[in-house]
């Protein structure tokens, strides 16, 4: 048992009830390949790859040793005005492996700090073509782009926005994809709600197009429960945007390397956007990196004035940290030696199966799966909202040494992309029993 004399009143959680873990802290200490290890020497199965992120498993040694040898070569070096070849070397094996014409990147530090630079990037192209008038930025319901101010001004999710006042102005959002009654238990993409995309037009009435600059959406609505776009929805949106010379931004910080069963949830459905936010996957989450991946054009926009001009008045202290590019170029030659990405599409039919074998369970309100990611809702309890969901995640935590994660009364499965058919037979079979107990 891990020592827990000292306070743990100093460490202000994020997204936790801070006093109830205090009663029954809920403590990892080490991790290796599908397992974390507990403070009590258990070893629970990563139903949830940490928080989406470590998609070629926990503490890879390839991922471990070149951190260490960049720490004793180069432990830091800035990126304003001064360069370090590996970040020029970590960018263009990204654009190798995008969608084109995604071939220029911007590094930064996170997915928060991809959306604040990807939503600055689409109002700064604008200005650069002498189109200022655009500065409305559109949303989506149900979105989560992050913590930051404009990703929460852009975000639809109700209880991240509320606490904070207001927010950025010229905002707006189309409507969120999910309708319970036309798409329960789809198996992948549903077949209903293409249409839903042509909310965008009522905003081109409302504001006038010439106004907006951008629309940002998650290919896969992740932390609002994993909810899939219907078939056609996406291409339906990037039509629109390309009719009304609107920039098309694809927050695939959840969805990007592998989860979706391709590379990115551009490459799984068939639709490029003109900016896309990546993190989590970038470094298998050993190293916090985010990155903007733009389109030539965009770029090129930028290079028209005189040379010896900062095109962009925007950068991080640790944009391209050497640790955390040397994390990256190891994992993506994880993802490639390892056929990562291939193995999802592999496995994908037979996650499928083993989620959907969930229909029929007490308080099982609908299934929704694309690649290796699950959403499984659940009948909330009367008059308390999360609390079976929670419930849950803490059983199957303490009872059956399995992480998930929640969101509302939704379980989320995102394990990593490494795992065994064997791993997927235990998740479902712990999570069925905890089903089955929380009803």
């Amino acid at each position: 048992m891990a020592d827990l004399s000292n306070s743990l009143d100093a460490f202000w959680m994020p997204f936790t009830a801070n006093r109830q873990f205090r009663k029954a802290p809920r403590m990892m200490v080490s991790a290796k390949g599908m397992y974390y290890t507990s403070d009590d020497g258990r070893k629970i199965l990563d139903g949830a790859a940490g928080l989406w992120c470590v998609n070629a498993g926990h503490c890879r040694p390839e991922i471990a040793k070149a951190i260490q040898r960049e720490a004793e070569n180069l432990d830091y070096s800035p990126a304003f005005q001064i360069g370090h070849p590996n970040a020029f070397r970590l960018a263009s094996e990204l654009a190798a492996i995008l969608p084109d014409p995604l071939d220029r990147i911007f590094f930064v530090n996170s997915g928060s700090e991809a959306v604040e630079t990807a939503l600055k990037i689409a109002l700064a192209y604008h200005q650069a073509r002498g189109d200022g008038r655009r500065t409305r930025l559109i949303g989506r319901e149900k979105g989560y782009h992050g913590v930051n101010f404009g990703g929460i001004s852009v975000g639809g999710l109700g209880p991240n926005r509320k606490s904070f006042g207001p927010l950025l102005p010229g905002v707006d959002h189309i409507r969120h994809t999910y309708s319970r009654e036309d798409m329960a238990f789809s198996r992948g993409q549903p077949e209903w709600g293409a249409h839903l995309a042509d909310d965008l037009e009522r905003l081109v009435l409302l504001h006038d197009a010439s106004t907006i600059a951008a629309v940002i959406v998650e290919p896969m609505a992740g932390s609002a429960g994993v909810i899939i776009p219907p078939k056609g929805y996406l291409n339906r949106l990037r039509e629109i945007c390309d009719t009304h010379g609107i920039l098309l931004i694809f927050d695939e910080v959840i969805t990007g390397f592998g989860r979706t069963g391709a590379a990115f949830g551009a490459d799984t459905f068939g639709v490029v956007p003109d900016l896309m936010t990546l993190a989590k996957g970038l470094t298998n989450g050993a190293v916090p990196m985010g990155a903007v991946a733009a389109s030539r054009d965009i770029y090129d926009a930028f290079m028209e004035g005189p040379e010896g001009t900062i095109e962009l008045f925007h950068g991080y202290t640790y944009s391209s940290h050497p640790l955390a590019v040397a994390a990256s170029l190891a994992t993506l030659g994880i993802y490639r030696d390892e056929g990562v990405f291939e193995r999802v599409a592999e496995l994908a039919p037979y996650w499928e199966d083993a989620v959907h074998s969930l229909k029929g369970l007490p308080t099982v309100i609908d299934i929704r799966n694309i690649g290796l990611v699950a959403g499984i809702e659940l009948e909330p309890i009367e008059g308390k909202p999360t609390a079976r969901a929670f419930g849950i995640f803490l059983d199957c935590f303490h009872d059956r040494d399995l992480l998930i994660r929640t969101t509302g009364d939704i379980l989320a499965l995102s394990p990593p992309l490494i795992l065994e058919k064997t791993h997927i037979d235990e998740i479902i079979d712990k999570l069925a029993d905890a089903i089955k107990a929380a009803a």
